[in-house]
């Protein structure tokens, strides 16, 4: 989700869900150390829950960043051994840790000395050329060994040569039967469901069954299904807030925005999802993608846009 749940997204998602855990885009510990650190970690405080997540491989570099994830505030830091993109494993990031299952360990175990907000872990089901239950198994549980007791599983293997990260979140065939047998097997840790699960009837399915799951890409397209998470996933008597009003409840937070120097597409380009589904839905984009770029009334075209959405 890089480049995608950045802090404007995230305060825009929560304004449909209160209890979801919202994640952070997977940041570098590179990034964190010899970059921009404020602006990595900046975020507001009604996103929380929060994680943060992590990219990276040397254990001490790791418990440093988490440190600071704890100092800022989060609520738990998440090491990503799933991202499968060329870039990320030239610097021994992502799904290729996989593979070194006791470096992950270590960092794990490093983390979680260096802090006391839960360290978790998101992973694949395996690699090619490690693809086996046994060595998903042997995986799990070095890192269980190390003090890890959540474990998010995105149900596919990533093929690290050959495929695109778009092609490795589609082509791989999604196997939640494999994910089912590791809660079987370890029943003391948490497993968290993710991979192609796009609608709360399959949420309600999968929790029969697993601790928690995951939703990624098709909470960011299709935002408005979060609507609904508090109250059929959580049990909230809250009452479910329409299109129109988060779009209405957005606005201040772009009028500040907008007053500190920014411009509203760093805002609007994450709600274009919002009106999927129904008729005006391609105005909406238009609005809020393209209108947006010429007017000199910004927070008027966001009225006319949440115009767009009443009634739906």
């Amino acid at each position: 989700m890089m480049d995608w749940t950045d802090r404007r997204c995230r305060y825009f998602l929560r304004l449909l869900s209160r209890h979801a855990l919202l994640y952070t885009e997977m940041v570098t510990t590179g990034a964190l150390l010899h970059g921009d650190a404020a602006r990595f970690l900046g975020h507001d405080a009604a996103e929380y829950p929060l994680a943060l997540q992590l990219g990276g491989s040397v254990p001490a570099d790791l418990a440093a960043c988490a440190r600071l994830a704890e100092a800022a505030g989060y609520n738990e830091v998440n090491l990503n051994v799933g991202c499968p993109s060329d870039r990320v494993q030239n610097n021994m990031i992502g799904a290729c840790l996989m593979g070194h299952p006791a470096l992950v360990a270590d960092s794990v175990k490093a983390m979680l000395d260096a802090v006391d907000i839960p360290v978790t872990v998101k992973h694949r089901i395996g690699i090619n050329g490690r693809d086996s239950y046994a060595e998903l198994c042997d995986f799990v549980g070095q890192v269980r060994d190390a003090g890890c007791r959540s474990f998010t599983v995105h149900a596919r293997i990533a093929i690290l040569e050959g495929l695109s990260p778009k092609e490795n979140r589609e082509i791989p065939p999604l196997r939640y039967d494999i994910a089912a047998q590791l809660k079987e097997d370890f029943p003391d840790l948490e497993i968290i469901l993710n991979g192609g699960i796009k609608t709360l009837e399959e949420c309600h399915e999968h929790l029969k069954t697993f601790d928690g799951v995951m939703l990624g890409r098709e909470a960011y397209h299709n935002p408005y299904l979060l609507a609904q998470v508090d109250q059929q996933l959580f049990g909230s008597s809250a009452p479910v807030v329409s299109r129109s009003e988060a779009l209405e409840r957005l606005k201040p937070y772009i009028a500040a925005h907008l007053a500190a120097g920014g411009a509203m597409h760093h805002v609007t380009r994450h709600v274009l999802g919002l009106a999927q589904g129904f008729k005006g839905a391609r105005r909406f984009r238009q609005l809020l993608s393209v209108d947006v770029h010429k007017t000199n009334d910004p927070l008027g075209l966001l009225d006319q846009a949440a115009e767009l959405l009443k009634g739906h």
